[in-house]
């Protein structure tokens, strides 16, 4: 029987390759477990693909203009460019430690400026946007589709309403802005300036995969506005819609209620839970739930996670339950449905064997012989 995969409630039928394109990290400070629960996230889709006999190709950008990390970097007294570099240093080695494999591809906004000058100039050819006083600005009024003062709250808190220029309307977002005192600076037709950030990730992603992409990733406070603009602004462009076939928008983790997250503060890093737990076990806590739902950190659940760990390895060693084609199947099937973890953890704890071996492999939680 051939088997297909099914992500966000909707099959996506995948030939040859499945792409993915993550949106990476904004690098300025180490790595929080809601950036973790993305990327690992991210691996399980890959191992998922390959048990299609479809090759992934994983692209995980790094967003290294940005006038965030450029606050954060002068804070410090340091060069962006440069601040960046460590702080995605620091990053690689926590992706490591959790066992993350490495992406296909890194695209870092420094290197694409140049694309999105070109993107711009797309946008401005095909009227999906207008320049003005040194800014080019994407036509975004259709874009929200929601709730307009929901949408309107949700682009303020990512810093789209701080464009200095008189807009045609309230969600029209800077592709390009222009860059005044120590601001980094790149030349254009319009005048010294930088890039704006959802414009970034669409000129990565328009380089790697061309107009489409099958999945794209991130957290699910990305939805809106970011993939929305991302997508929006790629289908401007290239006249093909959808840009992404499915998303997996990842639920975002809190701590005591509230969403972890560098502008505030509360943050779980990764680097000191691994000093006091294994990297399978946060993998597996992090792994162990729906996808999409978000949650909050307690760390006694990864107690409770080191024992289920115990539990899948013994599981592995042991003789299946049934035959081995149908313990490998029924956690192969479970994987397939909207990467049901859960199920999967649950038919291979019950069947053993060949089903528990594969499902700690694919989780990426060892390789038991």
């Amino acid at each position: 029987m051939t088997r297909s995969l099914t992500l966000a409630g909707e099959p996506l039928p995948v030939v040859s390759r499945l792409r993915v394109y993550t949106c990476g990290i904004t690098p300025y400070d180490v790595t929080h477990v809601g950036h973790a629960a993305v990327f690992v996230w991210t691996d399980l889709l890959r191992s998922v693909a390959r048990l299609l006999d479809v090759r992934p190709v994983m692209t995980r950008n790094v967003t290294d203009v940005d006038d965030v990390l450029t606050a954060a970097a002068a804070r410090r007294g340091r060069y962006a460019d440069e601040f960046a570099l460590t702080q995605e240093f620091s990053f690689d080695q926590d992706m490591a430690a959790l066992g993350v494999s490495l992406p296909d591809a890194a695209p870092r906004a420094r290197t694409h400026v140049e694309a999105v000058v070109q993107l711009a100039a797309a946008l401005l050819e095909r009227g999906a946007a207008y320049e003005r006083d040194g800014h080019v600005l994407f036509r975004g009024a259709g874009v929200p589709g929601r709730d307009l003062d929901d949408a309107l709250g949700r682009s303020t808190e990512f810093g789209d309403q701080d464009v200095d220029v008189e807009r045609d309307d309230p969600f029209d977002v800077p592709v390009w802005r222009p860059s005044t005192g120590d601001q980094p600076a790149w030349p254009s037709p319009w005048g010294p300036g930088r890039p704006g950030w959802h414009a970034e990730c669409a000129a990565m992603a328009l380089t790697a995969y061309g107009a489409s992409v099958d999945v794209l990733v991130g957290g699910t406070d990305l939805a809106f506005p970011h993939h929305a603009y991302q997508g929006a602004m790629v289908e401007a462009v290239t006249g093909v819609a959808p840009f992404a076939r499915r998303h997996l928008h990842v639920g975002t983790v809190g701590l005591d209620g509230r969403k972890m997250a560098k502008s505030t503060g509360n943050l779980v890093l990764v680097r000191d839970l691994l000093e006091r737990h294994s990297p399978a076990a946060v993998r597996l806590l992090l792994l162990d739930r729906a996808w999409g739902e978000a949650w909050d950190f307690e760390e006694t659940e990864l107690l409770a996670a080191e024992r289920l760990l115990g539990e899948l390895y013994a599981a592995a060693g042991r003789a299946e339950a049934g035959s081995a084609g149908d313990a490998v199947g029924q956690v192969t099937d479970a994987l397939l449905d909207d990467l049901d973890v859960p199920r999967a953890v649950a038919a291979a704890l019950e069947a053993g064997g060949a089903g528990a071996r594969l499902l700690v492999r694919a989780l990426g939680l060892g390789d038991p012989a």
